[in-house]
């Protein structure tokens, strides 16, 4: 009761917030009961000047309540089915830029975290370079072979665990309130898109995780020409400190440096797409947060990617998924499509496939009456998910976070070349992958796949029949002899009863105590009388 209380109190702000900073004028109030709509009206009579709000209202008002907020803007961002897809752009907007704790402060931290003194760990140990919510940046330097180098440190920020913590539950309260009493909630399962957040911020707070993430996605490009990552210093890694190669390199946002050094903007425009879609067919495994501030450009010409905090996985099924869906657009096979969706279970079998193909026609025929620099897959994937409710389709988390860092990466690209043919750069990878894993080669491959597990199933019949046996045994003498409970069982039995024993007869005094309360306080106001 006093934590609900408590997240009452939190959200009383946050919506004093939202109300300052004009978030309220976002809502459309033809929609809402009169009581809602006088509601809205009165909170909007402490709004800011029109002048004086922010262009992005609901980004404003997410970074001034705090790191928390700005996470969870961030990560619905990726759930346009959740915000709608007008929100979900707005809040792509949205820079996880905080001011920088103090210098003393993150030499503490990484000193705690290292178990060493700073000056053993590193020669030099420069200012903050950038601060997001979870952590900020500095530029050191370490002796390596007799020679200084420069590397990055990332320093968890102190006490931000406990911050999100706080906020985390106050968000799964609304959550659970919200499944309660409305049934659109529980269909777009709002507590696990709470869930989800959590389990990202916990990875996002475990820099060895991020570190790890690092590594493996670096065994997986080694042998792309045009794309490399910095390598880790484990030497110099912890839960709450991370070490990385400084990147030399321009910043791809950076366009008019870029152009100055002599760099195809248009080829860095298709690797950028290319790079991110072997990530995520070939691999499963992709970068989920590419703007253009984690992107760079090497001497070499080749892209760098920063930050993975926030990463990606599909398994095979989704891969396979992603490859036709792209494919199925590219090529306008709208029944094969749908039928992709069927058998990976997206979409549940009581629906027609020829009724779902008829919607993925609406979405798909008017894309491809414009020209091919006005095609966008970020777009057609934001346009299915619009369909979802009406075929009953369960969210898939792992499918928005790859559609959310689509429209990110498209934007990127688009920023480099703005008449770039994005399917015609996609095509190459999504061909490539059709042929490879949904070709002969593939195919026989999988018959290959299959016979091992046929044969693993064929090792495990005895073991299987064995425990079969013993289960049948067993449930004959359950009905010869009736259930026999362990007496360890039993007593927890009876310890769990008694407890609730008493607390029962507790429970009962302590309502008898307030009725013969009440009926004195009754007498002795009528004598009063």
């Amino acid at each position: 009761m006093i934590a609900g209380l408590h997240h009452l109190v939190r959200f009383a702000r946050a919506g004093f917030v939202f109300a300052r900073e004009g978030v309220l004028a976002l809502i459309d109030t033809s929609r809402l009961p009169p009581s809602a709509r006088a509601a809205v009206y009165v909170a909007r009579l402490i709004e800011r000047p029109a002048n004086q709000v922010a262009a992005n209202r609901l980004a404003a008002a997410l970074t001034r309540l705090g790191p928390s907020y700005v996470k969870l803007g961030q990560f619905l961002a990726t759930r346009p089915d959740v915000v709608g897809p007008a929100v979900a752009r707005d809040l792509e907007t949205l820079q996880d830029k905080m001011p920088p704790f103090p210098q003393r402060q993150a030499e503490r931290a990484v000193e705690a975290a290292l178990g060493q003194p700073l000056r053993d760990a590193f020669a030099a140990f420069g200012p903050a370079v950038a601060a997001a919510s979870i952590a900020q940046v500095h530029r050191a330097q370490i002796d390596s072979a007799g020679e200084r180098r420069a590397v990055a440190v990332k320093v968890l920020r102190p006490g931000v665990k406990r911050r999100f913590k706080i906020d985390l539950d106050a968000f799964t309260f609304a959550a659970r309130q919200a499944e309660a009493i409305s049934a659109e909630a529980r269909r777009l399962r709002l507590c696990e898109v709470v869930d989800t957040l959590r389990r990202t911020v916990a990875l996002e707070m475990d820099l060895r995780l991020e570190a790890a993430a690092l590594s493996e996605m670096t065994e997986n490009t080694r042998d792309d020409s045009d794309f490399r990552l910095p390598a880790v210093d484990w030497d110099r890694t912890a839960r709450d400190v991370l070490t990385l190669e400084w990147i030399d390199a321009i910043p791809l946002w950076n366009r008019e440096r870029l152009e100055q050094n002599g760099f195809d903007l248009k080829r860095l425009a298709v690797a950028v797409i290319q790079t991110f879609l072997r990530q995520a067919l070939r691999d499963g495994f992709f970068h989920a947060d590419m703007h253009p501030g984690n992107l760079f450009v090497d001497q070499e010409g080749r892209l760098v990617a920063v930050d993975f905090g926030i990463m990606g996985r599909l398994a095979p099924r989704e891969r396979r998924f992603l490859a036709e869906i792209l494919y199925g657009f590219i090529t306008r096979d709208y029944q094969r499509t749908a039928e992709v969706h069927f058998e990976a279970g997206y979409v549940p079998p009581h629906h027609s496939v020829a009724s779902f193909a008829q919607a993925i026609r609406a979405i798909g025929e008017p894309i491809h009456k414009h020209t091919a620099e006005e095609i966008s897959m970020a777009k057609l994937f934001m346009l299915l998910f619009e369909i979802t409710a009406l075929f009953d389709m369960r969210t898939r988390p792992e499918l928005l976070l790859l559609q959310k860092t689509m429209v990110v990466v498209e934007g990127v690209s688009r920023s480099l070349d703005p008449k770039l043919d994005m399917w015609m750069a996609a095509e190459p990878v999504v061909r490539e992958w059709i042929e490879r894993y949904l070709g002969p080669a593939g195919k026989l491959e999988g018959a290959a796949e299959g016979a091992l597990e046929v044969g693993r199933f064929l090792a495990d019949v005895p073991g299987l029949l064995r425990r079969g046996a013993m289960l049948l045994e067993r449930f004959d003498a359950i009905t010869r002899d009736g259930l026999v409970l362990a007496p360890g069982t039993v007593a927890d039995i009876g310890r769990a009863q008694a407890r609730r024993n008493r607390w029962t007869l507790a429970a009962l005094w302590v309502i008898a105590a307030a009725l013969g309360w009440i009926g004195y306080l009754l007498l002795v106001n009528g004598r009063l009388h």
